[in-house]
């Protein structure tokens, strides 16, 4: 069953991602956004890790057809490193261990500044 987070800017309180979809399985992770053609500034998903680590916490682009934001948070809910990943590359991982990974529209990467603290209430959506 999908499960679905808001992703929120503690300081503030500001949602920067309702109902992103909460992947913490192997399946869901690996499904990711590939194959999809296109993303909507709204949609995001969230990998779980068990711990911060930096290598599980690396992703592929392979069969991703468009440009994403991918935030790297770690265990305390700090962002430790974000970038544009770029179709078809094989590998990006972040600069710190990191125990969540969001992956969201480009525009993503203009609300979310490193050392930035986030949180992921369960949501309401869909």
């Amino acid at each position: 069953m999908t499960r679905y987070r808001d992703v929120v800017l503690s300081a503030s309180g500001r949602t920067v991602i309702p109902g992103a979809i909460w992947c913490d399985t192997f399946l869901s992770k690996l499904r990711g956004f590939t194959f999809r053609r296109q993303i909507s500034p709204g949609d995001g998903l969230v990998l779980v890790n068990a711990k911060d680590d930096r290598l599980n916490s690396a992703i592929h682009m392979f069969f991703v057809f468009f440009d994403l934001a991918v935030i790297w948070v770690n265990g305390e809910g700090v962002v430790v490193d974000k970038l544009l990943a770029k179709p078809w590359r094989p590998h990006y991982a972040p600069q710190s261990p990191a125990r969540y990974v969001i992956e969201g529209h480009p525009t993503l990467l203009t609300q979310i500044e490193v050392g930035e603290k986030l949180t992921f209430p369960e949501s309401s959506l869909p």
